[in-house]
């Protein structure tokens, strides 16, 4: 790629001719091509001068896509940040906040940044660092350490530290590390949890890790770190102050939202059971059970957005019920999966919004997301059997709860459970694809192997294996065969065809 200029760099960002989408990718393929160490070496590069634009602009677009830290105050914040703008001297970026923190920064309280959704390329990319950053999102690193974080990625753990490291200034273990803390201030601002339970919950493994990681990361203790919660947390805290009342959470996004067509679509996909919609739209509230790592859980999110008068972007509340604290981390990411919380509406609909036919479809619902789900193997066999075989499959073979909460009383049963229990036909196949591993749905899978592993199971036609890689595996580009669909909406082809179903011109699969 060829460089960029100073100049020509920051009137990209600033120009208001220039799509949204070409300035954001222009900014994240510098990012890409050099490493945080080579930036501290070369502070002037122009990638990093059009970063600087950003912040000094306080560009809400670029928060979670880079990090700025200020030398002489040793802090590290999101581009939006709204302090006053430091001087260029004194400032270097980072991919992300481990970096920064590993360089010695600590976590401004007064943006938040560890609080920012996260890049947007960890879930369109299908490289290696793509994959593995979903992976240590779901909490691998924590359950199973880098070795099984790189056994996933059919990788050594070497070769993964260094491209982790090289990319992005940060080993999983850095990462890992970064996430953890975030989650302990989660806890420690809106519960009244013990600061020994909140610790391991947050997946530390002892007391002293945990303290010492929260002074690292926030320069104050753990109690002084609840102490000084906004009051809007510290009011939460006071109405949770047991595991069994939830943990209340603000599940962030960037950029504008359309909640209605997500809630839409599960309303209308909702299995009895396992899942719930109920209110009038627009204040609707989504339920759902999950099968977790440690235990299950029950979810309940908002329709109704909470949005800040800065436009920059807002939140959905949720509460998690948990049997066990270890798995707030794993769910909270699959439900920011489930609702497509870290995408990048600004690339999208700049790119669709070009198109003529897309143009008003996109103006009349800007920040329309791609859902996913919460579950992949559960929506690789919904995607196949449809709704109704899926409850009678719920009835027959879904765990039941210890506690049923409502509507909401089983589990969707397991792969292995029901390929053992309906072992015929092109459902039995799946299930047992999906139980010993032959088809991969988990956040590190390879897409294109996916799909390929999808196709060979007998019966299972490409239309079914299209939804999957959208919904189950995240892809932000798919066509459903024999779709015409322009290559002008690339990169975003799953968002343009939802765009046409949410206007009416396209039916929902199933």
């Amino acid at each position: 790629m060829a460089s960029v200029t100073a100049s020509g760099a920051m009137s990209d960002i600033r120009q208001p001719g220039v799509p949204a989408w070409r300035r954001l990718d222009s900014v994240r393929e510098h990012m890409r091509e050099k490493a945080w160490h080579e930036a501290a070496e070369q502070p002037h590069e122009p990638h990093e001068d059009s970063r600087y634009e950003a912040v000094r602009s306080r560009d809400a677009r670029f928060d979670g896509a880079f990090f700025f830290a200020v030398e002489t105050t040793g802090i590290y914040c999101r581009p939006s940040c709204p302090a006053v703008t430091p001087k260029r001297r004194n400032v270097r970026f980072f991919a992300t906040a481990a970096a920064a923190q590993c360089s010695g920064f600590r976590a401004c309280r007064r943006c938040r940044p560890d609080a920012v959704p996260g890049s947007a390329d960890w879930n369109v990319r299908a490289d290696v660092v793509g994959r593995a950053m979903r992976l240590i999102g779901d909490g691998v690193v924590d359950r199973e350490g880098v070795t099984g974080l790189a056994g996933r990625l059919g990788y050594s753990a070497r070769q993964v530290q260094r491209q982790l490291t090289a990319e992005l200034g940060a080993g999983p273990v850095a990462l890992a590390r970064a996430q953890r803390a975030h989650t302990a201030r989660v806890l420690l601002q809106t519960t009244g949890l013990p600061v020994t339970e909140i610790a391991f919950a947050s997946g530390f493994a002892s007391v002293r890790q945990f303290n010492d990681t929260i002074r690292a990361v926030y320069a104050a203790t753990p109690s002084t770190l609840r102490a000084t919660a906004p009051a809007r947390d510290r009011a939460t805290s006071r109405r949770a102050a047991t595991p069994s009342a939830g943990i209340p959470l603000r599940l962030a996004h960037r950029g504008p939202y359309q909640p209605g067509p997500v809630f839409d679509l599960l309303h209308l996909e909702a299995v009895t059971g396992v899942e719930e919609v109920s209110g009038p739209p627009g204040h609707r509230v989504y339920r759902r059970t999950l099968r977790l790592p440690y235990g299950t859980g029950i979810v309940a999110v908002d329709e109704r957005p909470g949005d800040p008068r800065t436009g920059s972007g807002g939140w959905l509340d949720a509460r998690l019920h948990l049997t066990d604290l270890r798995d707030l981390t794993t769910s909270v990411q699959r439900l920011r999966r489930l609702f497509d919380l870290d995408a990048d509406p600004y690339a999208v609909d700049e790119r669709l919004g070009a198109d003529p036919r897309l143009a008003p479809l996109v103006a009349a619902r800007p920040g329309l997301r791609s859902p996913g789900t919460a579950d992949p193997d559960e929506l690789a066999v919904r995607a196949l059997a449809g709704r109704a075989a899926a409850e009678r499959l719920v009835r027959r073979y879904g765990k039941r709860l210890d506690a049923p909460c409502g509507a909401l009383t089983h589990l969707f049963p397991e792969p292995a459970v029901l390929a053992g229990a309906e072992p015929d036909g092109t459902l039995g196949v799946l299930t047992a694809a999906l139980a010993d591993g032959a088809v991969r749905l988990d956040p590190g899978a390879d897409r294109a192997d996916a799909e390929r592993a999808l196709l060979a199971v007998p019966g299972l036609d490409a239309r079914t294996a299209a939804v999957v890689r959208t919904r189950a595996l995240g892809d932000p580009d798919v066509a459903p065969p024999g779709v015409a669909v322009p290559d002008t909406w690339r990169p975003w082809r799953s968002y343009a065809l939802n765009h046409l179903r949410a206007a009416g011109e396209r039916e929902q699969h199933r």
